[in-house]
């Protein structure tokens, strides 16, 4: 079975994938917050959060996917930079949810993720306050813009594991989607954020175990979306998560 196979089979499993398929401005992303979203239903990245899998025909549909990955060595870092990804949350990207929508990337995440959210006055996207229920720790963040670093948006599969496993090969206009995919994107507590740095994950997990499982799906997703190989550590940490 190809990727695009798998995918679409996982796609084709849940029954929300239909609301996940439009895109709107952060300003006016703010409705139905209730909770997060199972990875497998949204293949498009555009519904909050990130839920815990627990059910057995979730769990195993987690692994149909994971088994799916391709898998190599990792390659070297050279010339690797943030910037071969493009400009940092800039509205650049073409081919991705939120793409050229007047907004900055991280300020579209917060929206979507958040509760409680205040804009800057007089803008209909600069988010400077907000809740965020945070999938890594579980922990409640009270979230204002002068202490910006608290949230980070995190990259499921980081830009420099990406780097190492072809994305140096990829075009230009690849790599900005890859970056700016909500897909890819989770706001998250800035020091778990930080922990993680670009490990997969056999090296990083989130604290939250209930999580796991659904973070380990959420990387597959974003991998064969972009048909990024994983190691062979990586992919039998993913599938241990998912047991």
């Amino acid at each position: 079975m190809s990727t695009k196979d798998v995918l679409a089979l996982v796609a084709g499993a849940v029954v929300v994938t239909a609301l996940a398929g439009t895109a709107t401005p952060a300003g006016k992303a703010t409705a139905d917050r209730a909770g997060s979203a199972s990875p497998l239903a949204n293949p498009s990245g555009t519904l909050p959060g990130l839920a815990p899998l627990t059910s057995r025909s979730d769990r195993a549909a987690a692994r149909h996917l994971i088994k799916a990955l391709r898998v190599k060595g990792r390659g070297p870092a050279t010339r690797y930079a943030r910037t071969r990804f493009g400009d940092n949350w800039a509205d650049t990207a073409t081919g991705v949810p939120y793409s050229r929508n007047g907004c900055r990337t991280r300020d579209d995440l917060l929206a979507r993720d958040g509760h409680d959210i205040r804009y800057r006055e007089g803008s209909s996207c600069e988010v400077v306050a907000m809740r965020l229920e945070d999938p890594y720790t579980g922990r409640t963040i009270e979230w204002r813009k002068s202490h910006p670093d608290e949230i980070q948006v995190d990259h499921v599969v980081p830009l420099a594991y990406a780097w190492r496993m072809g994305a140096s090969r990829w075009p230009m206009s690849k790599r900005l989607d890859f970056a700016q995919d909500p897909l890819n994107l989770l706001p998250v507590h800035g020091a778990a954020n930080e922990q993680k740095d670009a490990s997969g994950p056999a090296s990083w997990l989130p604290p939250r175990r209930r999580v796991r499982c659904a973070y380990a799906t959420r990387f597959a997703q974003v991998a064969l979306r972009y048909d990024v190989p994983v190691t062979r550590p990586d992919k039998d940490a993913m599938l241990a998560q998912c047991r």
